[in-house]
């Protein structure tokens, strides 16, 4: 029997957000700010890794994602007009639903799955899992998970909060304080900081490539940098 990483309550939860997933304004109004941080990120390491072409339009021209944690497709989406074969993987099947609806209206040819990625089949040259690791009932388990669905040149790349101070502060007193992130969103004894993940990393196999903070200023907004007392992007493949 499969062991599954899916918390029931967390399924829950993210699928009573699925309606307005895709309003820039709606309850998911933090992801859009965020996606961007993350895919200029996703675009630099698939161009380092692979030696890609800045200028391509299409990096990942002939090979196949996997998007953990997919929700209603915000990354799924770009990864696709960037050339590759996605598989978008979510606990939640209203998210899938509204997932499959938005590809379809856009006319994207999209692999959406509601299920866990330990019941899946099959490698991937990238996976992400952004924001999901937090989520998980088993972070080890789950890491091991991602592993064996990694192709053998393949590239992994993490998002999640830091565990610190000033995250509680921010994501939860705040963000979810006053609206920003719907409350319940985060539990601040899952998240996980960067000294913890290489580990967990370490042990199933993987090396680290490189670690980014995602920082928040007023001026600036979320941005890439140094700083990782907020969020980090971790990037790793086979040791």
């Amino acid at each position: 029997m499969v062991q599954t990483s899916i918390v029931p309550e967390e399924a829950e939860h993210f699928g009573k957000l699925a309606d307005d997933w895709w309003d820039p304004k709606g309850a998911s109004a933090m992801l859009h700010k965020l996606n961007p941080v993350r895919l200029k990120y996703i675009r630099d390491m698939i161009d380092q890794h692979w030696q890609c072409d800045e200028c391509s339009r299409a990096p990942l021209e002939g090979r196949k994602a996997l998007d953990v944690g997919c929700g209603a497709g915000l990354l799924a989406e770009p990864l696709t007009r960037l050339g590759a074969e996605v598989t978008g993987l979510d606990a939640s099947a209203e998210v899938v639903a509204a997932a499959r609806a938005h590809a379809a209206a856009m006319g994207l040819a999209i692999d959406y799955r509601a299920g866990d990625v330990q019941e899946l089949v099959g490698q991937f040259d990238l996976i992400t899992a952004m924001e999901v690791i937090e989520h998980v009932a088993d972070p080890a388990a789950f890491i091991g998970a991602l592993v064996e669905r990694l192709a053998p040149d393949g590239l992994l790349i993490l998002s999640t909060p830091n565990a610190t101070n000033w995250s509680r502060l921010m994501m939860i007193t705040l963000g979810e304080g006053l609206g920003q992130i719907p409350k319940g969103t985060h539990d601040f004894d899952k998240f996980i900081g960067p000294e913890r993940m290489n580990v967990l990393l370490a042990d199933a196999g993987l090396a680290c490539l490189d670690v980014e903070g995602i920082a928040w200023s007023p001026t600036r907004g979320l941005h890439l940098s140094d700083d990782v007392r907020l969020n980090y992007l971790v990037a790793a493949v086979r040791q």
